[in-house]
């Protein structure tokens, strides 16, 4: 029997600090624990929310960052990916908004379990140093999502 994949509209963060560095997210697919990847924090929107709000909401839920939805500037990227996470399968629309932070200290308090059992760790990235870095990372056009969150407005 086939799977019908759970069909979801996400809002991806870019949180970029003062050095144009973005923050992102060590973790696994609980299906694949010895393939450990970076990624970007966000998640699905919830019924009746804006993405902008689903990434204030995931932005202060997964790292504990405070930003007003209005805070996220416009949308960088739009795109829609098929994937499997913990044997599920999954369509989602993917939007990644940046946003402005000031280097804050990261707390998982607020995440979900799963998240909280996925998550290895966390760090500011530049783009250079992303792509030079040898290391796994999602989406495949992370680095010039960076460069872009990290452009002066």
């Amino acid at each position: 029997m086939t799977e019908i994949p759970l069909r979801r509209f996400t809002a991806r963060v870019l949180p970029v600090d003062a050095r144009g560095r973005v923050l992102l997210l060590y973790g696994f697919d609980p299906a694949h624990p010895d393939s450990p990847y970076w990624f970007t924090i966000g998640g699905a929107a919830e019924k009746e929310e804006s993405l902008e709000q689903a990434a204030a909401r995931e932005l202060f839920e997964e790292v504990g960052i405070t930003a007003a939805p209005e805070r996220f500037g416009r949308p960088l990227e739009t795109h829609t990916v098929e994937f499997s996470f913990a044997d599920r399968a999954y369509v989602q629309d993917q939007t990644y908004f940046p946003v402005r932070v000031d280097a804050a200290e990261v707390r998982f308090d607020h995440m979900e379990e799963i998240e909280l059992a996925t998550t290895l760790g966390h760090r500011w990235w530049g783009a250079d140093e992303l792509e030079a870095s040898g290391e796994v990372y999602h989406p495949p056009i992370l680095p010039a999502l960076i460069r872009r969150a990290a452009a002066p407005s």
